[in-house]
């Protein structure tokens, strides 16, 4: 419960940009598995295995790759109304998004937070059918639900405060880059959730805003294996940007693929349950080089250096990106 008035649950879906629908269909559902709940010209809404909802991922046609928004499920539709009253006390630019804009689903909350990350809130959706125990119907590749979103901000000490005070995140993992000849720590990056695992949502220091990924999870490490052979057999062995590693943050298994336009999905499984009440936040050191991944391989250039851009939630234009700058010391 945040603050006594609301309940967020988890992460639920995210929506991003394609410039070909017909292309995008075919890497999300014959290449990653994904099912197509509805489409018409401008958006294919697809959903995961475990899904029993309309949607997880809203694919919308576009210039360029683009995040127009991540959501949020709440526990009831009143939560929408406590955290409407939270925003305008907190001067958080928003607009109400009504039943059937976004299709399957009803009234919603949309904001830019103030890292510049447009974030949406809502309670109802459509029922799916799910695939969980339809094994004939299930391809190669099993992505069983959405995990989490990962973002590239430049104010990461205000933005980790501000989930954590006002909605109430957690935080799992942190980073920090320690400042020898001033002996002190400053907090580089966050793992932050509402569900009880590692993070619904990653804060990192970067030139931002923008948009890493999108993780997804899957059953096991055999899984993702088998989906890296299931990609590359479809010619899709160029779109598998970081081969198979652990993470040290989140202990997490990965791949990290790239959809045609350049959208990042991480395929994820192997972290651990983080809801016990005397839980402590586990901190690394950014110089640490088992961080990133355990077995120390280093992650590619673009990996590092490339993500897509955020939109203006009400005139849908691309955020402007700004450098990060080193916090100085005062």
């Amino acid at each position: 419960m945040s603050n006594g008035k609301f309940d967020i649950v988890r992460l639920h879906h995210a929506e991003i940009t394609v410039t070909d629908l017909d292309r995008a269909r075919h890497f999300y559902c014959d290449g990653l598995g994904l099912i197509e709940t509805e489409s018409d010209e401008n958006q294919i809404y697809l959903r995961a295995l475990e899904d029993a909802n309309h949607h997880c991922l809203v694919l919308t046609k576009g210039k360029q790759a683009s995040l127009k928004h991540i959501a949020y499920r709440v526990s009831a539709d009143s939560d929408l109304d406590a955290l409407d009253e939270l925003f305008t006390e907190l001067g958080v630019k928003k607009r109400w998004v009504e039943a059937g804009e976004e299709k399957g689903q009803g009234r919603a909350l949309r904001i830019q937070d103030p890292g510049g990350i447009p974030v949406e809130f809502f309670y109802e959706m459509e029922k799916a059918d799910r695939m969980l125990q339809k094994y004939h119907l299930q391809g190669n590749v099993k992505i069983k639900r959405i995990d989490h979103a990962n973002c590239l901000i430049t104010n990461i000490d205000d933005l980790y405060a501000w989930y954590s005070e006002n909605l109430g995140f957690r935080t799992s993992e942190y980073t920090v880059k320690v400042d020898k000849e001033n002996n002190e720590e400053n907090i580089w990056a966050a793992w932050m959730h509402r569900k009880p695992s590692v993070h619904d949502l990653a804060l990192i220091s970067e030139t931002g805003p923008r948009f890493h990924h999108t993780g997804f999870w899957m059953d096991d490490a055999k899984s993702i294996l088998d989906a890296c052979d299931h990609l590359a057999s479809l010619g899709y062995y160029a779109n598998i940007e970081r081969s198979p590693g652990r993470h040290g943050t989140s202990n997490a298994f990965f791949v990290y693929v790239r959809d045609p336009d350049g959208n990042r999905m991480e395929l994820y499984t192997g972290d651990y349950f983080t809801n016990d009440p005397d839980w402590e936040p586990i901190k690394w050191d950014l110089a640490d080089p088992q961080r990133a991944t355990f077995w120390g391989a280093m992650p590619p250039k673009s990996w590092v250096e490339e993500a897509v851009p955020v939109e203006d939630i009400h005139t849908g234009e691309l955020l402007p990106i700004v450098p990060f700058r080193k916090k100085e010391h005062v």
